[in-house]
């Protein structure tokens, strides 16, 4: 056997194609149509049917598949093959077959909303004890994988024959932990995921709530607020006060556990895993309480089918023997028909009518069968499938002509081995083409029935695959809502992308512009540096040029000079020669000999004065050169250093308009960053405040349209009351006239018991007098009866009238008022909605302009910081320039004085010589 769901689709053509490896190897290549046949529908759902089988067969049909629900097929079959856990429904296996997906999965008998369609009851605490611990083992699996749920309720934990609760229906749930996408089923949803689009994102938390809330189903069969529209639920769960149990009968474990799921605030709510330490499933309770809670229930579902087996066989019987069927009270079965209302596993008739996600999509997991019947009731039941496409599931016919295109298929343990022998988990899908429409009638039903255990009814499955044709407008408009919702968050998320990445490309732009104009102020910088140090150099050389030349000047005015004193000197000499010749001339006295030795005695004095006076010049002559050298280096070292600090200002000084320039640029980014910023936040707010009256249109709009159609759903019921009524006025008039019969009959009685008295009594010649009066008396009485017969039969019919307008009234008068407080109720939410992004948009407003302001006073705190820290590296150098000149002329005037000069010999007053020094 089985449990099996069923999609058509269309092939896809962009994200998710089947020509992907890894898409492809999600499912199994073989055809379910040869393995599996013997259809029987156990559940219908918003996004699908479930079936039992032993094996399927389905026809084709061509239905194209949305990419959007593509893309949730493949969601579910990547979460379904991730979780491994006891607490969670087993998965078999996919096929793709044409245009259908079937989904295998292990075979449950039911949920826990089937235990309370059944029993008609709230469950005991123990009980749910025993649910929740298994749940919420399930959920904390989950969420340490950082998996959401995001539908747990009743009718999606499940029950196995041992007792064993699984959780299922993972279509809703996320991979990803947080999410912000508005999914699940309205009644159990948290606030945060009603509110996810306009106040971020959410966690596992939220189906802590969700169980709260199921723990409150259990209690009490229904969950709150189910008795009002789903939409307006969901506005009053997103803005009033949690629910909590309304029963005091409850310990205060359990009243704890449930305040605890159901804290509003999600930072206030504990986790599963603390959850499972809680006193409520840790208390003691008997290990066989979920299975003898199975037990009895299927003890129960096997003696309602019976009852409403026998009751078919009764109308069957009168049928074949008795022509037309006489209808017959149910007297066996109490609030068994399809118009019971307080369940919570499908809206009732006079319900509401909730999404369909409420109902059909939490109760796809068991069916039910008939136990053995004679084989004539076989042969009975069997000709009533020889219809045109139903088929007799139990005591119900379901109709087959339109079956659902995703089939979700439990496998029981007595199959589950013949089953794993057979799916090929790598092999290839075929390419769909054509989907399956329809499925033969099932022959084999009878015979496997007893394999089949289940905890559901034959009229649950009946009267839910009624609902699920019925409320198609309702569950499409949920589904639209949740539709427009998510849109509406890919909408703004991808607004918020194109943005990002916008301001990504801008500050790219930016960083860029800066970094060249960086790049290109630091060439410039290296330019200058390079031209300062080949000025510095030529200044070098023309500083040793001009000392050389300055020095050759020297020299050559020494050498001029010094040939002069020697031709001077040669003119003396022969001056003085001439006079001493003249003198020894004179003396004629003294011998020759003596006068040639004194004569070149004074020869020899006078060459040696003049070689003196000539050694006296060349000392002063060199002593002059070297001082006037000494003073030009000094000039020059001054000069030098006079080019190296109008050099070092030049570079601090392109350095300050460099840096001046970019400071610029940085303000003007900034503030073309803030404009930038500005503008983004201002299409963000305009996009979500646009999405958000869009929304709350639809809401509105919606919300008309259920008003709209419980007026005219109650029209209807009026009308079909006011066509009642003459059958029941004729009903009435006809027991009033029997009453009136009666009456007359018994008149009639005693007046002839009164005439045969008097006629005995009287004389024979008063006969004729008596019977005349006692004929008046009794026309009199006959004549009165009859006018107190017309006026109960009056006074019954404006009776009646009035009480149908009166009762008519006070229904359309409690309608208004019901669907009024749903719309003030809307009304109130859209306000707080509208309220809270208006606070939102201003509390984002102020942030951004917090951020600018501080990325503001940051940079201009940067701008000072580096103009701070340039004018230190100007002083710096500065100063180390000027220290250095220092050493170099205290160093230079120390060489100086070793040499022999005074500093006030070297640094005389500038002469005309100071030109050579070139600035």
């Amino acid at each position: 056997m089985s449990h099996r769901r069923r999609l058509s689709m269309s092939t896809p053509s962009r994200a998710g194609s089947l020509k992907d490896p890894e898409i492809a190897n999600l499912f199994f290549k073989e055809d379910p149509e040869k393995l599996f046949t013997d259809l029987r529908e156990i559940g219908h759902g918003s996004f699908g049917a479930v079936y039992f089988v032993s094996a399927i067969r389905v026809q084709r049909y061509s239905v194209p598949l949305p990419s959007q629900k593509w893309q949730d097929i493949i969601k579910e079959v990547r979460f379904l093959q991730r979780i491994q856990h006891p607490n969670s429904i087993q998965y078999k296996g996919c096929y793709l077959r044409e245009h259908t997906a079937w989904l295998v999965m292990e075979y449950c008998l039911g949920s826990a909303s089937d235990l309370l369609e059944v029993h008609k009851k709230p469950l005991q605490e123990i009980e749910i004890a025993a649910i929740t611990h298994g749940a919420l083992q399930g959920l904390a699996y989950l969420h340490s994988h950082n998996m959401i749920h995001r539908d747990i309720k009743a009718g999606n934990i499940l029950l196995t024959e041992p007792g064993q609760v699984k959780l299922a229906d993972f279509g809703s749930a996320s991979i990803a932990s947080p999410a912000n996408s508005f999914v699940g089923t309205p009644y159990w949803m948290a606030p945060e995921v009603i509110l996810a689009m306009d106040e971020g994102q959410y966690d596992g938390k939220v189906d802590v709530w969700s169980l709260g809330i199921t723990c409150i189903e259990l209690a009490e069969r229904k969950p709150p607020l189910f008795n009002m529209n789903a939409m307006s639920a969901l506005y009053h769960i997103a803005q009033n006060e949690s629910p909590a149990l309304q029963s005091t009968e409850w310990t205060d474990y359990f009243r704890n556990f449930v305040d605890s799921c159901l804290q509003k605030l999600p930072q206030d709510r504990p986790n599963s895993e603390e959850l499972l330490k809680h006193a409520f499933v840790q208390r003691e309770r008997p290990e066989s309480v979920l299975v003898d809670l199975i037990q009895r229930t299927k003890d129960a579902v096997r003696e309602l089918d019976n009852l409403q087996y026998r009751k078919m066989k009764k109308i069957l019987f009168q049928e074949a023997t008795n022509g037309p069927v006489v209808e017959v009270p149910d007297e066996e079965e109490p609030e068994h028909g399809a118009g019971r209302t307080g369940t919570v596993s499908s809206v009732g008739s006079n319900q509401s009518i909730p999404s369909m996600s409420i109902s059909a999509s939490s109760q796809s997991s068991s069916v039910n069968s008939l136990p053995d019947a004679t084989a004539a009731d076989e042969r009975t039941e069997l000709e009533l499938m020889e219809g045109d496409h139903t088929v007799m599931s139990n005591s119900s016919v379901i109709h087959l002509k339109h079956l659902p295109a995703w089939f979700l298929l439990s496998v029981s343990q007595q199959d589950e081995e013949n089953y794993q022998d057979n799916p090929d988990p790598q092999s290839q899908p075929s390419e769909p083409q054509s989907p399956p429409a329809q499925a033969p009638r099932p022959k084999a039903h009878y015979r496997n029935r007893e394999h089949f255990a289940t905890i559901r009814t034959a009229s649950l499955v009946t009267r839910q695959m009624q609902e699920h044709e019925q409320d198609s407008e309702l569950r499409e408009q949920m589904s639209g809502y949740k539709r427009m919702r998510r849109q509406h968050q890919k909408q703004l998320m991808a607004l918020e992308n194109k943005l990002k990445a916008e301001m990504d490309e801008h500050r790219l732009r930016l960083d860029k512009e800066l970094e060249t104009q960086r790049n290109s102020f630091a060439v410039e910088l290296e330019k200058l540096v390079k031209k300062h140090q080949a000025a510095m150099e030529k200044d070098i050389k023309q500083f040793a040029n001009d000392e050389k030349k300055f020095q050759q000047h020297i020299q050559a005015q020494q050498k001029k000079e010094l040939s002069s004193f020697q031709e001077s000197q040669k003119r003396e000499y022969k001056l003085r020669k001439e006079q001493l010749k003249e003198e020894l001339s004179e003396n004629q006295s003294t011998p020759k000999k003596e006068k040639q030795e004194w004569l070149s005695k004074q020869k020899e004095n006078i060459q040696h004065f003049q070689a003196e006076e000539g050694a006296n010049l060349l000392r002063r002559q060199r002593q002059y050169l070297d001082l006037e050298c000494r003073c030009f280096k000094r000039r020059i070292l001054i000069a030098r250093h006079n080019v190296e600090q109008d050099l070092l200002r030049e570079e601090l000084n392109k350095r300050q308009t460099q840096k001046d320039l970019e400071h610029a640029m940085l303000l003007r980014h900034h503030e073309s960053m803030q404009e930038l910023e500005f503008r983004q936040l201002n299409s963000v707010q305009r996009m979500r405040a646009d999405l958000i009256r869009v929304q709350h249109q639809t809401e509105l709009t919606n919300q008309m349209e259920y008003n709209k159609r419980r007026e005219r759903e109650l029209r209807r019921k009026h009308v079909m009351e006011v066509r009642q009524q003459p059958k029941s006025l004729k009903s009435k008039e006809l027991q009033i006239k029997k009453q009136f019969q009666d009456t007359c009959k018994i008149q009639t009685r005693q007046y002839k018991a009164l005439r045969n008295h008097l006629l005995e009594s009287t004389p024979k010649a008063d006969h004729k007098a008596v019977l005349k009066r006692l004929k008046e008396e009794q026309t009199r009485k006959l004549a009165i009866l009859a006018e107190q017969y017309d006026h109960s039969i009056n006074d019954m019919l404006s009776t009646q009238a009035l009480r149908l307008d009166e009762a008519q009234e006070a229904e359309c008068q409690v309608l208004r008022m019901q669907l009024q407080q749903e719309l003030e109720l809307l009304n109130a939410y859209q306000s707080k909605i509208k309220m809270q992004t208006d606070a939102q948009h201003d509390r984002e407003r102020k942030e951004l302009e917090q951020r600018v302001s501080l990325r503001r006073a940051l940079l201009e705190q940067k701008i000072e910081e580096e103009m701070q820290t340039l004018q230190n590296e100007r002083s710096e150098r500065i100063r180390s320039l000027l220290e250095r000149q220092a050493r170099e002329e205290e160093a230079f005037d120390s060489e100086s004085m070793r040499l022999g000069f005074s500093s006030r010999q070297t640094c005389p007053l500038p002469s005309s010589d100071s030109h050579v020094c070139h600035t």
